[in-house]
C-alpha cells in the first residue's frame, strides 16, 4: 500500500517537473510572487475538517495536499491516498480544498500545501483535534448516609484534550472541590474530590459534577447524585387556639421530622393514656378535642421514634371559662351589679385596676380637686402664721409690772386701810413711775 502511494507521488512529481520545463520554454509563463495561502483548523474528535489552499495568481500550476507523514492526499483533483475519510471538495487552478471526516486524535498534526513552481513553494496548516471528555461519574456516595458521617465524593472524567475543568454544585450553588489532572497518551483524566460532613440539612440535596470543555459546544456533561441522610427525629407541638375556652374545638399537631419517618406518633396525658377517647380523637399526628371542658386540663405529650432515636414534646393545656355576655338593661338597676370574674378572664388588659392604666379623664378630675384643697390649706396656714406674729409683737410691746391700789401703799402702811389711803396719795407721783417702750 505504502509502495503504491509513493509510486503515485513520484509520478505526480515528474508530471510537475515536466510542466516546469514547458514553462521554461515559453509554453507556460510563470508569474512571480505565487504563494499558497492556508489556515490552521481546529475540529472536535469525530467531526469533519476542511483544509483549503488558495493561490491568488496561478498559471495553471498544480496544488497538492500532504499529511503530517508527508503522504500525498490529493494532487490537483487526483486522489493519491486510499482513505475513504478523505474527499475532494473543490479543485481549481487557484484553490484546492479537501475534507477529512470522522477525525481522530491521530489525524492531528502539520498538513502541507505545495505549489509546484520552480522552486516549489509550500504553506503549512496545523490541524488541532479536540478530545471530547466522557460523561463524568461520581464515586464515594453511600446510601443512606448517617447524620454526622464524613464522606468524600469523587468525580472522574476521561478522554479530554486539553484537560477538562470539573465544577461542583450543591443544588444550584457552586462549591469548591480539589482537582487532579493526569495525562493518558494524548488525552487527560481529570478528578475532583469534595469532602462533606453530612447532617439532616443534606437529606435530599443534589450534588452535581459538571464538565466544562471547549469541545462541548451544545451543553456541558454532568452527573448528579442525591444524598439520603438518616437522622433521629425532632418533635414540636402546634395548636389551633391561643386561649382555649370551654366548649371550643382544639387541634394539637405533633410535627416530627426524622428519616426514616417516625410514624406513628404516641399521645399521652399526664404520663398516662388519653382518658376520654370519645372527645379526644387521634388521627395520624393530630389530637383533636371536639368540645373542651375543665377536665381536659393537663400536660399532653407527643413522642416519636425511629431506629436512630426518640424525641418528645409537651403541651400544657389550661381550659378557661367560656365568656358570658349580659344583655343591656332597659332600666337602671336598683343595685350595682357585681361583674362576674370569669367574664373578665382574658380581658385584663382593658381593666385599669388590673393593668395600672387608669382613665386619663378620671385622673384629671381627681387632680383638680386635690389642687383646690391644697390651695385652701395653704391660705389657712398663711393666715394662722400672720396672726401668731401680730399677737407676739403685741404681747412684747405691753410687757411690765402692774400694781393694785393696795399694793401701791403697802410699803409703809401698818394695815390695809392705811395702804389704800397711801395709794391714793401717790397718784401725783404716778407719772414718774411710768415705763416707756420703744
Amino acid at each position: 500500500m505504502k509502495l503504491k502511494s509513493h509510486l503515485i507521488f513520484t509520478l505526480y512529481t515528474i508530471y510537475g517537473i515536466l510542466l516546469k520545463v514547458m514553462a521554461s520554454k515559453g509554453k507556460v509563463r510563470a508569474i512571480s510572487g505565487q504563494y499558497p495561502l492556508v489556515q490552521n483548523v481546529t475540529v472536535t474528535e469525530g467531526g469533519t475538517a476542511n483544509l483549503t489552499c488558495r493561490v491568488e495568481f496561478n498559471d495553471n500550476t498544480s496544488l497538492q495536499w500532504s499529511n503530517p507523514a508527508q503522504q500525498t492526499l490529493f494532487f490537483g483533483d487526483k486522489k493519491a491516498l486510499r482513505d475513504n475519510r478523505i474527499e475532494l471538495v473543490r479543485a481549481t487552478s487557484s484553490e484546492l480544498t479537501i475534507s477529512i471526516s470522522d477525525v481522530t486524535l491521530s489525524d492531528e498534526g502539520m498538513y502541507t500545501c505545495s505549489l509546484f513552481t520552480m522552486p516549489v513553494r509550500t504553506a503549512k496548516a496545523y490541524l488541532t483535534v479536540l478530545g471530547v471528555p466522557e460523561k463524568p461519574e461520581i464515586d464515594g456516595l453511600t446510601k443512606p448516609a448517617m447524620e454526622g458521617d464524613h464522606i468524600t465524593l469523587t468525580c472522574i472524567t476521561q478522554g479530554s484534550k486539553p484537560a477538562a475543568d470539573l465544577r461542583w454544585f450543591r443544588n444550584e450553588k457552586e462549591v469548591k472541590g480539589a482537582k487532579e489532572v493526569n495525562a493518558s497518551g494524548k488525552t487527560f483524566t481529570v478528578r475532583s474530590s469534595l469532602q462533606l460532613q453530612v447532617d439532616r440539612n443534606d437529606d435530599g440535596v443534589a450534588y452535581t459534577c459538571r464538565v466544562d470543555h471547549v469541545a462541548l459546544t451544545q451543553a456541558p456533561q454532568q452527573a448528579t447524585e442525591v444524598l439520603e441522610v438518616h437522622y433521629a427525629p425532632r418533635v414540636e407541638i402546634t395548636h389551633s387556639l391561643a386561649v382555649p375556652q370551654e366548649g371550643q374545638y382544639l387541634k394539637l399537631e405533633c410535627v416530627s421530622k426524622g428519616n426514616p419517618s417516625p410514624d406513628p406518633v404516641m399521645w399521652t396525658k399526664d404520663g398516662s393514656e388519653l382518658p376520654d377517647l370519645d372527645r379526644m380523637i387521634v388521627e395520624g399526628r393530630e389530637l383533636t378535642f371536639t368540645s373542651l371542658n375543665k377536665t381536659d386540663n393537663g400536660t399532653y405529650r407527643c413522642e416519636a421514634s425511629n431506629h436512630l432515636g426518640t424525641s418528645s414534646a409537651e403541651y400544657v393545656l389550661y381550659v378557661y371559662d367560656a365568656p358570658t355576655t349580659l344583655p343591656p338593661p332597659t332600666t337602671p338597676p336598683l343595685h350595682p351589679i357585681t361583674p362576674d370574674p370569669t367574664a373578665l378572664l382574658g380581658s385584663h388588659a382593658s381593666d385599669p385596676t388590673v393593668t395600672g392604666n387608669r382613665d386619663p379623664n378620671a385622673l384629671g378630675q381627681h387632680g383638680t380637686d386635690h389642687a383646690l384643697i391644697g390651695g385652701v390649706v395653704a391660705v389657712v396656714v398663711f393666715v394662722t402664721l400672720c396672726l401668731i406674729i401680730v399677737l407676739g409683737r403685741y404681747l412684747a410691746r405691753h410687757k411690765g409690772t402692774y400694781l393694785t391700789n393696795e399694793a401701791k401703799g403697802a410699803d409703809d402702811a401698818p394695815d390695809a386701810d392705811t395702804a389704800i389711803i397711801n395709794a391714793e396719795g401717790n397718784h401725783a407721783h404716778a407719772e414718774e413711775k411710768k415705763e416707756y417702750f420703744i
